[in-house]
């Protein structure tokens, strides 16, 4: 019952679409079908047989029509009720299922993002319905894990800062800030294995004492590390780590296999992503805006199609 990852008859041969919304709107043409697809995903694989958590074994279950929102699925031993979206996203949502699946689409199917207000065209709801589902698909399925970095290849490491421009600023606020440089912008940490995944966070600020701790969370031990001549990494070789340093400041970039341009690059991805579809994003919701930049990062290459992997996170697959 997962979305089907072949190619479309109806599609274009150089096409770079894996999964294009006339599959989406043929596997999921409504609330049913969403329903349907969660039943069989989060409890029973045939639809008709499941655990009950009454009984405490494998029992046959029927659907009878009901008057509430959101159908279940009765136990035709004790008669207990199976609901396919408690303890999902969609619990307790009065925005209908079929909505929040094609949301889900929009998000995976864009590679810079897509705006709430975008959303809110696209979905036909108010824009805090838009805004409050796509923030709970970004801070709750596209999370970041605390896997680490550096089992197969190098990490580079980088830092950067994330906001408006001081000339873009009202004179009393950039007057306020300090005008110039990194003030009034968030600063982010950021560790990318080469042709592998990426973990981007925000720290309070790029001091030693804060970006070292989040170099062992993210970067295993014994690791090759690449980073620019920031003294922050200074102590990585004492840490345990092997460290190549760039200098950018004498405008060396790449020197054989040192220099940090992947992270450079994801870091240029984001940047133009929030730039020139969110426009701004305060500090406050940063974090949930990287996570999605980082999750569509690293499952750029999956066989499964992203709205898929999506799909089954959203079940606890």
């Amino acid at each position: 019952m997962a979305p089907a990852n072949r190619r479309n008859p109806a599609k274009a041969k150089n096409s770079e679409s894996d999964y294009t919304l006339v599959q989406f709107m043929k596997e999921f043409p409504n609330d049913e079908a969403c329903l349907e697809w969660l039943w069989h995903n989060r409890f029973s694989p045939d639809g008709i047989h499941a655990h009950c958590p009454k009984c405490g074994q494998e029992c046959a279950f029927k659907r009878y029509e009901t008057s509430q929102q959101r159908q279940s699925w009765t136990c035709m031993a004790c008669g207990n009720h199976v609901h396919p979206t408690a303890g999902t996203i969609f619990h307790k949502s009065s925005t209908s299922l079929h909505l929040w699946f094609y949301a889900m689409y929009l998000m995976t199917s864009t590679r810079c993002g897509i705006s709430a207000k975008q959303l809110e065209r696209e979905l036909g709801v108010t824009y805090k319905t838009a805004w409050r589902i796509s923030k709970e698909i970004r801070q709750t399925l596209m999370e970041q894990t605390d896997e680490q970095l550096g089992e197969t290849a190098g990490v580079e490491l980088d830092e950067t800062y994330i906001g408006g421009k001081a000339h873009n600023m009202h004179y009393a606020k950039r007057a306020r800030l300090g005008g110039r440089g990194t003030a009034g912008k968030a600063a982010v940490f950021g560790a990318v294995e080469r042709k592998g995944k990426v973990v981007a966070v925000t720290v309070p600020n790029v001091d030693r004492v804060t970006l070292l701790p989040q170099v062992r969370k993210h970067v295993m031990p014994a690791s090759t590390i690449y980073t620019d001549e920031m003294g922050a990494y200074e102590p990585l070789t004492r840490n345990g780590y092997r460290h190549e340093r760039i200098n950018h400041m004498e405008k060396i970039y790449v020197s054989g296999d040192v220099h940090t341009n992947t992270i450079e690059g994801f870091w240029s991805l984001v940047k133009r992503g929030i730039g020139g579809v969110h426009h701004a994003v305060s500090a406050k919701h940063l974090q949930s805006y990287l996570n999605e930049y980082v999750w569509r990062y690293n499952h750029r290459n999956d066989e499964k199609v992203m709205f898929e992997t999506l799909l089954l996170r959203a079940v606890g697959s």
